[in-house]
């Protein structure tokens, strides 16, 4: 294909990628069979069948009975690995088990679980992703990534990754599995397409926290928060002094002879913050939603208290939360966003 003409190869390539994806509707659960497994000769294969053809010829037009034998016998060996290539990769179950979110310029990362029910194990098995630019432009693309399968029995769980570069939604390109074992001769393959699709949200972008943003760092966080007096959560034992309640007077403590303490109680204040769409210092749309997604990590990390408004939420909309995961979740609506 790569010595002829580029507008000869681009319409028989797509020609082609429609009718293999015709033949693979989109699912999450797919099972290699007749339908979808494809199989022709490798490389190596193509020399291996000039071989044939020059052996066949020379028997023929010099009546040479031994190279016809030589000739027979090789096309019986390529049988035979036309078989059991074939069968090594046909069965071969495939479910996509995890695709996770990350943001651009990462890569996501695409966990498979791999079933075989067959008794002896397969072996040589090459999982990669097609380049994205063939299945979503919008989307740019590295070198595909792949995991060798040396062997395979029973269940094995693989991930792979799929480098992006722009937020948004991802389509998953489509799968392809193939293997030469065992001769080399011929080429096996298949192609899965996902229904699932992955979330890339912008890359996190540095900013100088505003009077409200003060909280940036684990120095500038009181450790576990502030306090002030109150009647819920036991805060500390100090020592008695006189005037004191008793009530609070830590008498298990007294029993033991381990003197007179008082016990102090305090109710958490929390560090509330408000990440605004509006308040971000950038002046471009995909700038501020990334320092909102440094913002939203920054503050999960630390597990202050936020809400995040976007441009169309309103206050009675906004939803606080504080931790990590709360955090993945402004991610996912960052990257969402319009």
């Amino acid at each position: 294909m790569s010595l002829l003409p580029k507008a000869l190869t681009v319409p028989i390539t797509s020609a082609l990628s429609r009718w293999f994806a015709s033949r693979a509707p989109k699912s999450d659960r797919a099972t290699l069979n007749l339908r979808n497994v494809y199989i022709f000769f490798s490389r190596e294969g193509l020399l291996f069948a000039v071989l044939l053809i020059i052996t066949f010829i020379a028997g023929i037009n010099y009546g040479n009975n031994l190279v016809l034998g030589l000739c027979f016998y090789l096309i019986s060996i390529w049988l035979i690995s036309f078989h059991v290539t074939f069968a090594h990769i046909s069965g071969l179950k495939v479910r996509l088990l995890e695709v996770s979110m990350t943001e651009a310029g990462a890569p996501v990362w695409v966990t498979l679980q791999l079933n075989s029910d067959s008794r002896q194990p397969r072996r040589q098995l090459l999982f990669e992703f097609e380049p994205l630019a063939t299945q979503n432009k919008k989307h740019g693309t590295n070198a595909p990534h792949s995991v060798l399968i040396t062997r395979l029995q029973g269940e094995q769980v693989i991930r792979l990754p799929i480098q992006t570069n722009i937020r948004g939604e991802l389509e998953l390109p489509r799968l392809k599995i193939k293997t030469v074992y065992p001769l080399g001769i011929m080429r096996a393959w298949s192609y899965i397409y996902f229904t699932r699709t992955a979330w890339v949200y912008p890359k996190p972008e540095a900013f100088d926290w505003q009077a409200q943003y003060a909280i940036a760092s684990l120095e500038d966080l009181p450790t576990g928060g502030q306090h002030r007096q109150g009647q819920d959560d036991f805060e500390r034992l100090d020592n008695y002094i006189e005037g004191e309640s008793l009530a609070r007077v830590s008498w298990g403590h007294v029993a033991r002879g381990q003197g007179m303490l008082t016990k102090h109680f305090a109710d958490p204040v929390g560090h509330e913050q408000t990440l605004d769409y509006a308040d971000m210092p950038a002046a471009h749309h995909e700038q501020k939603l990334a320092q909102l997604a440094y913002g939203a990590l920054t503050l999960g990390q630390l597990s202050v208290p936020f809400q995040m408004r976007l441009p169309n939420d309103t206050p009675a909309t906004a939803v606080m939360g504080d931790g990590e995961t709360f955090a993945q979740a402004c991610l996912l609506r960052l990257a969402k966003a319009p």
